[in-house]
């Protein structure tokens, strides 16, 4: 069976740096895999991307030494066994406020008795290339976990969501972060209130033995994140590359 290397990686305090898949597309999420990531996030709380599809750009990413994960649209058992059983190697939980959801993300993520995880047939198998039995007896270890920190009110209760057993990284949206404290939103926050909540998560992290995760925008705050000391690092997805990229074509060529 294939080991998550990313959640190695974290574990040993490397940093492992990655982009999330919005367009459901698997030859897009191909594309992205061959550039060389460390993780490729299927983002099906905002993506317009089912189920079967999701399978498929698992199914692809695999062919490269990239972790597949996925930002479920909702903490539900339902949703997160759907998406580990199509072949995920992460589960990012949105919007986690409290410890009962962060309870509930880790319990979902989890095969009995650690969690509520059932067990049933899907591709997750041929996601780590083994077989189900080994997969359901290693299962629980390769997973990662992933809170999202994302409103004021899990910063009020970071210590509490954090401190969660089975909890292995925590990563924060700047954007829905800056709205829910009455800021401008931005994926490069210029606000002394989004540093101070910062502080206080990397602290709390560092606290609860979790490894801090962030996202940007920038090449440039990508690498300033490392350097604090932040190993989960995401920067925008494969939409903003594409338009980035054409814009700037665009904007490079005098047809007038």
């Amino acid at each position: 069976m294939r080991t998550n290397h990313v959640k190695q990686r974290l574990r040993a305090g490397q940093p492992a740096f990655g982009s999330l898949l919005n367009i459901g597309d698997p030859l897009v999420a191909e594309m992205m895999a061959s550039v060389g990531f460390d993780w490729l996030l299927v983002d099906t709380e905002h993506g317009p991307i089912d189920l079967a599809t999701m399978a498929q750009m698992f199914a692809v990413v695999t062919r490269y030494p990239v972790a597949p994960f996925a930002r479920v649209h909702a903490i539900t058992e339902e949703n997160i066994k759907r998406v580990l059983d199509a072949g995920a190697w992460g589960v990012l939980g949105p919007n986690v406020r409290t410890r009962d959801e962060a309870e509930r993300l880790v319990a979902s993520c989890t095969y009995p008795p650690a969690g509520v995880r059932s067990l049933g047939a899907g591709r997750f198998a041929l996601s780590f290339h083994t077989d189900a039995p080994t997969y359901f007896a290693r299962a629980n270890d390769e997973i990662l976990v992933i809170a999202q920190i994302e409103h004021v009110e899990a910063i009020k209760n970071i210590d509490a969501i954090l401190s969660v057993p089975g909890v292995d990284a925590c990563y924060v949206g700047p954007n829905d972060l800056c709205a829910s404290m009455g800021l401008a939103p931005s994926l490069e926050p210029p606000h002394r209130e989004f540093d101070e909540a910062m502080q206080i998560v990397f602290a709390a992290a560092k606290r609860h033995g979790v490894v801090p995760g962030i996202h940007c925008a920038t090449t440039e705050t990508v690498n300033r994140r490392i350097r604090e000391g932040w190993p989960l690092v995401g920067m925008v997805n494969d939409q903003r590359f594409l338009v980035s990229a054409a814009k700037a074509a665009r904007d490079a060529v005098k047809t007038s």
